[in-house]
């Protein structure tokens, strides 16, 4: 079944009028992946050649590749490899974008509520967050940020909670791939420091902000988790540090992690 379809996939691409525009690397890679998806084991570099008819270099080589960037794992044994969790990032962000957003609104407003500082939402993006909605606070001084801003994962709460329950492949890859700006005297400058507040951050379900990107702002974060625990999103809170103190960021704690295991069950219910 696999090999006629494949097949009539290759006869479809070759004989078609955008036969010319064909990148066959491309192709193999994309097939490598599909096979890969079809075996829940995993499988070896000579398996996915003899199973595709392509040389066992370049399956090797696109396998390397793939392990680098973080799509393809290779297991303890040295040879098998498998399908990484990086490929549900990119699953849910092509599919369910604009639903996660749709059902969190209502959550981000509780949160808003319940706490009166400005409720957020944001995804991974590449090795940057991305923020894709928010609810301004109650209070006449509030926080805002424009929807589409690009955060640091380093110094943000909500990178940190989505960093901290990653697969350990993909956040080592992250990390290698941070610029480690210094922007204030707290901002963590060394993967070492920042994985030990991640150990944190997976015992409490929440992360911090105490001024790490900028003086003045306060922030408390929590991962928005698949039934597997793969961190699709965070939400948090921001505000002013004159107004959020050291005890506000701990009775806001529960609070944020309330909300959003509320919107982890809402997705996959």
């Amino acid at each position: 079944m696999l090999r006629r379809m494949k097949n009539s996939a290759t006869s479809t691409l070759m004989t078609g009028p955008a036969a010319r525009y064909r990148v066959p690397a491309l192709a193999r890679g994309l097939r490598i992946l599909e096979f890969l998806a079809s075996r829940s084991g995993g499988a070896t570099a000579g398996e996915v050649a003899s199973a595709l008819s392509l040389p066992m270099p370049s399956v090797f080589r696109m396998l390397v590749t793939m392990v680098e960037l973080g799509y393809v794992s290779r297991l303890s044994d040295g040879s098998t490899y498998r399908l990484s969790r990086k490929l549900l990032a990119v699953g849910y962000a092509a599919v369910d974008a604009q639903g996660l957003v749709e059902k969190s609104m209502d959550v981000l407003r509780r949160l808003r509520d319940a706490t009166q500082e400005t409720a957020l939402l944001a995804v991974l993006s590449e090795n940057e967050g991305i923020v894709l909605e928010q609810v301004a606070g109650s209070h006449p001084v509030t926080v805002l940020v424009q929807v589409g801003h690009r955060f640091p994962l380093h110094t943000a709460a909500p990178g940190k909670a989505i960093l901290a329950y990653l697969p350990d492949d993909q956040r080592d890859a992250l990390l290698k791939a941070l610029t480690w700006r210094r922007y204030t005297e707290r901002t963590l400058t060394t993967p070492s420091a920042l994985l030990e507040e991640l150990a944190d951050v997976r015992r409490q379900e929440v992360a911090f902000d105490r001024g790490e990107e900028l003086d003045d702002l306060r922030c408390v974060g929590a991962p928005v988790l698949d039934p597997s625990g793969y961190p699709l999103a965070a939400v948090w809170v921001s505000g002013p540090a004159s107004r959020i103190k050291e005890a506000d960021l701990r009775r806001f704690a529960g609070t944020v992690r309330q909300h959003a295991r509320m919107l982890s069950e809402r997705m996959f219910h």
